[in-house]
């Protein structure tokens, strides 16, 4: 019998990144595996049930203006859709939703076992089977031999996991889920540098055991927005969150108990998020602030086990109860699941190319935590970018890459794959030079036509885009030709909002006006009130106008980086022999290899002077080339 199983794309993993890549894999024609160590685990959320937030929100638009599921199974299952910073500009607004554990992992199941050209094994891949350096297919824990030609590490927390609870510690990915052993052993003896990271999870309580007339109530948004730039999304009840804090009792029992945190006792070697820190790291590190926040947020409405939203820790499971039931709140609260901190093995992404794809090996992709990110939206924007590749690659097309200046999913691999990072990376606003143009809102404007080259937008909702960037350029126009002359109507409607008129003005540049919006130019505009646009479009069009002086600036600036961008550096070039290079210059540039001039800006230790060197150098290398 045989049995060594044919495959063209291998996904290792059912996380955010895995599904992504299986579906888009699939989607574009290639025959995939997708394993996983358990399939009724397939799309989980082992930390916080939510989807969103700053910068987040921008990949999981990204990953649906490229065909990807996130942005939909967000949608179709949420308890509650916020929109976080609505009083600060639209490059840091932020859609968020909470949604139901159960019915999310269900929607995205059922997804992918109807999904053609795609198969689920439950297995644990234990070894790499490569040839000439290149991939040729895995081996699980049974010797099962699964060939493919391309393959996509998404391990998750799973390699070599090891969980803490105080000062004990036990082999696992995530609660109640073995590990993946194995496959770093694998790894090494390719030539992988691998290391380990940190991360943590709250506990879950009892609903029925809080006091929520104690809490702050936290209601969604009455106007709905929605991940999916697909339309007929569902309008759903919301559940709303709650809000306590954290007491000077509360930080007096973590302070009694530090020297019980595997983390202070130095049994944890991996470094944990920064941006997410546990809250004995809060207590420790910001002694000055009496309280921190912690949302009270449900995992679903057919469920009473409730997440404790900002409160990570290590500590012992009977610390944790007193540390608890020191919240408002909280005072008599059931823990359901004790709070963890979990260490893992990763492969710093500096060993891939912005494709993804490693150096190392042919074929070989790794996306999600196995790069050193934190966060569902981080993996399934990698993911997808592995799974179109692994198909391109299978195909023998030239591989998609994303520039900084076009998406934040592009700036999150690009951050990957140039900088040692040493903690688990987040997506941030602040990581972008160009957020102002990578607006949520604009996703599609920036990301539907590549999608469409690729394969995975169809017919139907190409026709959709099209016609709303049609809409939107009618409407701008309109807006910047139509005049309106001052009466006493109009400057009693303006004055509503500070504003008045004593010439003639174009709506456009009423729009700009800091204290009028599109709703206001409705009340002073027939026209606009009768064309009934949708808020998408409206929106759209509101941004563009009023912030086109400081997107004019940012395409100059990409404009100025794109000539970088475009100066190659050529695969052979010996940096060791540039000597007017610093020392920590040669040593950076010759183990991240950058493609471009811009790349190699942007590796840390690589300073001004020495890509003016390398500037010179390359045009010397070019001038000689061309007297040949």
């Amino acid at each position: 019998m045989n049995t060594t199983f044919e495959y063209d794309v291998i996904v290792v993993g059912g996380g955010h990144a895995g599904c992504e890549a299986a579906v888009a894999a699939s989607r574009l024609g290639a025959k995939t595996l997708l394993t996983s160590l358990n399939i009724e685990n397939i799309a989980t959320m082992p930390c916080n049930p939510a989807i969103g937030g700053p910068a987040k929100s921008c990949l999981v638009r990204e990953i649906d203006a490229l065909g990807g599921i996130m942005g939909i199974a967000a949608d179709a299952t949420y308890l509650q859709m916020k929109m976080l910073n609505l009083s600060k500009g639209p490059a840091v607004r932020a859609l968020r939703a909470q949604s139901d554990k159960k019915e999310y992992m269900k929607f995205v199941r059922e997804l992918l076992e109807n999904q053609e050209n795609l198969y689920i094994k439950q297995c644990t891949v234990s070894d790499l089977m490569v040839h000439d350096d290149r991939i040729c297919g895995v081996v699980d824990e049974l010797g099962l031999q699964y060939r493919a030609k391309a393959v996509i590490l998404t391990t998750g927390t799973s390699l070599n996991g090891k969980i803490f609870i105080g000062l004990q510690s036990f082999p696992a990915g995530r609660l109640g889920e073995m590990p993946a052993i194995g496959l770093s052993d694998a790894l090494i003896k390719l030539g992988f540098t691998v290391k380990k990271l940190k991360t943590g999870t709250p506990a879950r309580v009892d609903a029925r055991t809080i006091d929520y007339s104690k809490l702050i109530i936290q209601p969604g948004d009455e106007q709905l927005n929605f991940f999916s730039f697909e339309p007929n999304r569902p309008v759903r009840e919301q559940i709303p969150c709650y809000l306590t804090r954290t007491t000077k009792q509360t930080h007096e029992i973590i302070l009694a108990n530090l020297d019980k945190s595997p983390l202070y006792a130095g049994l944890i070697g991996g470094k944990g998020p920064r941006y997410c820190p546990s809250i004995e790291d809060k207590v420790v590190r910001f002694a000055h602030n009496d309280s921190h926040h912690i949302f009270i947020e449900p995992e679903g409405k057919n469920t009473y086990e409730t997440y404790v939203q900002g409160f990570s820790t290590s500590l012992p499971a009977d610390v944790q109860y007193k540390m608890l039931r020191s919240l408002p709140g909280l005072e008599n609260v059931f823990v359901l699941k004790p709070a963890y901190a979990v260490e893992y093995d990763y492969v710093p992404a500096t060993q891939l190319t912005h494709s993804l794809m490693t150096k190392k090996i042919e074929g070989l992709f790794c996306a999600g935590q196995i790069n050193g990110t934190s966060g569902y939206e981080e993996a399934a924007a990698q993911g997808l970018i592995a799974g179109i590749n692994a198909t391109r690659y299978c195909d023998n097309k030239e591989l998609i890459t994303l520039s900084r200046s076009s998406s934040y999913t592009g700036t999150l691999i690009d951050d990957l794959v140039t900088k040692e990072m040493d903690e688990p990376y987040r997506m941030l606003t602040s990581r972008s030079e160009y957020r102002l143009i990578l607006r949520q809102d604009n996703a599609d404007e920036r990301l539907t036509p590549l999608g469409r080259e690729i394969g995975l937008i169809k017919d139907a909702r190409w026709q959709r885009f099209q016609e709303k960037q049609k809409s939107i350029q009618e409407e701008t126009h309109r807006l910047e030709n139509k005049r309106i002359k001052p009466n006493e109507e109009i400057n009693k409607i303006l004055a509503e909002y500070g504003e008045e008129m004593k010439l003639s003005y174009t709506l456009a540049e009423l729009i700009k006006r800091p204290n009028l919006n599109y709703e206001a130019i409705k009340k002073i505009d027939p026209t606009a009130q009768e064309l009934e646009l949708s808020k998408e479009i409206y929106e759209n069009t509101e941004v563009n106008i009023k912030y086109s002086g400081y997107i004019e600036r940012q395409n100059s600036q990409i404009e100025q980086a794109d000539k970088l961008e475009k100066i190659k550096i050529p695969e052979d070039i010996n940096y060791q022999e540039i000597i007017q290079l610093s020392k920590e210059s040669m040593e950076r540039l010759s183990k991240i290899r950058p493609v471009t001039l811009a790349q190699a800006s942007r590796i840390g230790g690589v300073n001004p002077a020495d890509i003016s060197i390398l500037m010179v150098i390359l045009e010397a290398r070019r001038r000689t080339k061309a007297e040949v």
